[in-house]
């Protein structure tokens, strides 16, 4: 039997000579990565409409979201083996197309079943976009070129998901929700068509579609599929107590057990661990996972402070959170800059000390802050996205072969949308039991020292002055004060999340010294060693 881990398909990638085609078909992909990647948050701020349009519970419509994370998740790394076949160029249109079929359907659902069958095809098919866009990039690139591809996809990466759940409250408020899918219909079919158009760069392989080892396949859906779901139901089922995440929690240890064993010895592996003998190319990975956290938590816990503890409608949270993606646009330009000219350790120590400034920042927060409290954290966040993001990319494939491009991109994206996963799963669950503890502490102290009683008189006093009864003072002055107390420990819960991400980020530095050295600008150098 053979060992994939030491083996890797031939060089196919045959870059167009014209420069302006190389660019188009980039500029292309990266549109279809947009559309991917804001489709991931673009519901979030909507799920109430789309509850109350198909007439469902708000426990299942979190599997609007679940359904779509969970099959994007097992295309990624699905991705490369499906270039290998068909050539990126067909995979992308295809994805692009099906993409836009699938969104269509999603407007079109009538029930609760059919919407998250819809998302899953549409995550499903998303999922390759994301992956082949980045190493489509720097097949195409070299050096200073490459950096800017690299902050052009960190960019679109970084700034769809932050973007994601304003864009959504804005359509949902002046459109209605299906149109959240609607608006997607004629640029995936766009993109599609150009692909299609801007002719052949590969090579394809179509007799891999001939030898799939479907016991890998089912593996892999298994692990990824069942890992997604522990991580976004687990918070809201006390975990492993739960019959139903326990069952997905083996499912996918079996199936992560299985998926080894392909990947290293099937003659015909559909995901090959061949980059993973690349110099420093797992290090690169633990900090794209860091890197997922970082993202995607932030973009998680701001709207949700904004909601839980200010009561901020969609359009006050959209607002806020926007200063985030402004400043990822200003700093990719500087960040480009920077990866092509110095070693992409540094400014990935620069990025990553960022983040870790802004999660300390905001780990001082109260229960009033607003758009200006936020301001300074979010303007820090912007820049540090991208100085995390292109040098760790970079380094991840700047003198990958190019026969494993496709597969270290798809691994290298998947680590960053599980860090994503990993990371809302466990806020969550901290945010959950901290303001439990909280709750109960500011309870205590107030049955102890007799404020309690001192404060829902002063409440209901007021409350009778403004016209309210004595039989309705009481109550809702209690009200008033269990709500107070509630936002009280929630934002302090808030507060030591945010430490914790702090030190997450400043303990992720440790991990650079085991990464590639130099700047992006030596790729054309190196590359050629490198050796398949």
């Amino acid at each position: 039997m053979s060992v994939a881990l030491a083996t890797s398909p031939p060089t196919d990638f045959t870059a167009p000579g014209s420069a302006w085609r190389r660019r188009a078909i980039f500029l292309v992909m990266v549109v279809g990565q947009f559309l991917a990647i804001l489709d991931i948050q673009v519901v979030t701020a909507s799920l109430a409409a789309i509850q109350g349009g198909l007439s469902a519970s708000p426990g299942e419509t979190d599997w609007i979201q679940t359904a779509y994370l969970m099959a994007e998740l097992v295309m990624i790394p699905l991705s490369a083996w499906l270039a290998r076949a068909l050539t990126s160029r067909w995979v992308f249109a295809g994805s692009a197309a099906l993409f836009a079929a699938a969104s269509l359907l999603c407007g079109l659902a009538w029930d609760l079943p059919s919407m998250v069958a819809f998302r899953a095809l549409q995550g499903f098919v998303g999922g390759a976009m994301i992956p082949l866009a980045f190493a489509t990039g720097f097949a195409f690139f070299e050096g200073a070129e490459a950096s800017a591809a690299t902050a052009a996809l960190g960019l679109v990466s970084t700034l769809a998901p932050a973007l994601g759940p304003a864009v959504g409250g804005w359509i949902t408020d002046s459109l209605g929700w299906r149109w959240l899918f609607f608006v997607n219909v004629v640029p995936g079919a766009a993109v599609a068509a150009a692909l299609a158009a801007l002719g052949a760069f590969e090579r394809s392989q179509p007799r891999l579609l001939l030898r799939v080892d479907w016991l890998h396949a089912a593996s892999l859906a298994a692990l990824f599929g069942g890992l997604q779901f522990v991580l976004a139901e687990g918070p809201r089922r006390d975990w492993f107590a739960d019959r139903g995440v326990a069952a997905m929690g083996w499912t996918a240890l079996v199936g992560g057990a299985v998926f080894v064993e392909r990947c290293l010895y099937s003659p015909a592996p559909i995901v090959s661990l061949a980059p993973l003998r690349q110099p420093g190319f797992v290090a690169t990975l633990v900090l794209a996972l860091v890197i997922g956290v970082g993202l995607y938590t932030a973009v998680f816990l701001t709207p949700l402070y904004l909601a839980d503890v200010r009561g901020f409608a969609s359009a006050g949270i959209g607002t806020t959170v926007a200063v985030a993606g402004v400043f990822m646009a200003l700093s990719a330009a500087p960040a480009a800059w920077l990866a092509a000219r110095v070693d992409l350790r540094l400014v990935a120590a620069a990025g990553l000390l960022l983040y870790a400034a802004q999660f300390w920042m905001l780990s001082a927060e109260g229960p009033d802050w607003g758009f200006w409290e936020l301001f300074a954290p979010q303007a820090l966040r912007g820049p540090a996205v991208l100085l995390t993001m292109v040098p760790v990319f970079g380094m991840a494939l700047r003198d990958m072969p190019e026969a494993r491009l496709r597969d270290a991109s798809g691994l290298s994206n998947l680590m960053r949308n599980l860090g994503g996963a990993v990371g809302i799963a466990a806020v969550a669950t901290w945010l959950a039991r901290f303001a439990g503890d909280y709750a109960e502490r500011l309870d205590a102290a107030l049955g102890r020292s007799g404020d309690a009683l001192a404060v829902l008189a002063r409440l209901a006093q007021g409350l009778g002055a403004n016209g309210l009864g004595a039989d309705r003072a009481g109550p809702a002055a209690a009200s008033t004060l269990i709500g107070a107390v509630r936002r009280q420990a929630l934002s302090l819960a808030f507060d030591d999340v945010y430490r914790l991400l702090a030190w997450l980020f400043l303990a992720a530095l440790l991990i650079l010294p085991f990464c590639p050295r130099g700047a992006l600008d030596e790729r054309g150098r190196r590359a050629g060693g490198a050796g398949a």
